[in-house]
């Protein structure tokens, strides 16, 4: 595991594709530019025999830590990978002092929660709202 390179660009774009991640509102290449401009050493890559194979995005606001763009190639899904990019994620969330992570799942990724509720984390009662200040494309 290590912190993205710019070379890693496209397989990371390939692992976000291929794990469901992407949707056609937000332009992978601008999301991983605006991560590079903040936080970037909380943007981490997993790797196997040199192949990327799961990536990790973290950030943190003083306040609370957020996972982003967790994605594990689908041929090594449920073999932990996602687990220990989540354990490093969090290593140094707290590292900064992070008290809290958060984080989001699309309502129907049942399977998804239930990866997150075995690492410990709990549905909040909150409405996640949002509001789009940039259109891509």
């Amino acid at each position: 595991m290590r912190e993205f390179v710019e070379a890693d660009r496209a397989s990371v774009i390939e692992i976000w594709v291929a794990s469901g991640l992407t949707r056609p509102w937000n332009d992978a290449h601008l999301d991983i530019d605006r991560k590079l401009a903040v936080d970037d050493d909380l943007f981490l890559v997993a790797l196997a025999e040199d192949r990327l194979v799961g990536t990790v995005m973290a950030g943190y606001d003083g306040h609370r830590g957020w996972i982003n763009y967790l994605g594990v190639d689908p041929d090594l899904q449920g073999t932990g990978l996602g687990q220990q990019l989540m354990v490093e994620a969090e290593r140094r969330l707290l590292g900064l002092g992070c008290p809290k992570v958060n984080l989001q799942i699309r309502t129907e990724n049942t399977e998804v929660a239930e990866f997150y509720r075995r690492l410990g984390y709990e549905q909040d009662d909150v409405i996640s709202m949002g509001k789009r200040l940039i259109v891509d494309g």
